[in-house]
């Protein structure tokens, strides 16, 4: 199993930047993939980002294409959503997850098994 710590939500102005961490412990933290996902009040949680082991593949939701970047430093065992021209509609909780299973099998249904607490982003109009 993989803890996962997220940071880095606040406030921020539409148009502004935000750049969301994860860190991941635990022995298979390096070797996992990882994701961002988010949850408005109201709605469903949804997929934004999500990142191999290496970093070689990425996939990115339809809306957060050309906005956001997913990264990752295994050596600091820490992921990174950066979040450019950040609207409104972006304002949500904002969850890490990993799962040491294939990127196949993970990015085909989106699943993983370990989630963190969440950091909230509110982006203001």
């Amino acid at each position: 199993q993989v803890q996962l710590v997220e940071s880095g939500g606040g406030l921020v102005q539409a148009g502004g930047s935000l750049r969301l961490s994860c860190a991941a412990s635990g022995r298979t933290a390096s070797s996992s993939v990882m994701g961002w996902f988010r949850q408005a009040p109201g709605k469903e949680r949804e997929f934004v980002a999500a990142i191999s082991w290496s970093g070689s593949y990425t996939r990115y939701a339809d809306d957060a294409k050309g906005r956001f970047t997913i990264s990752r430093d295994n050596a600091k065992n820490t992921v990174y959503l950066q979040m450019n021209s950040l609207k409104p509609e972006d304002t949500a909780a904002y969850y890490c997850a990993a799962d040491r299973r294939s990127w196949e099998w993970v990015v085909a249904g989106y699943r993983f098994g370990s989630w963190g607490q969440g950091t909230q982003v509110t982006v203001a109009s």
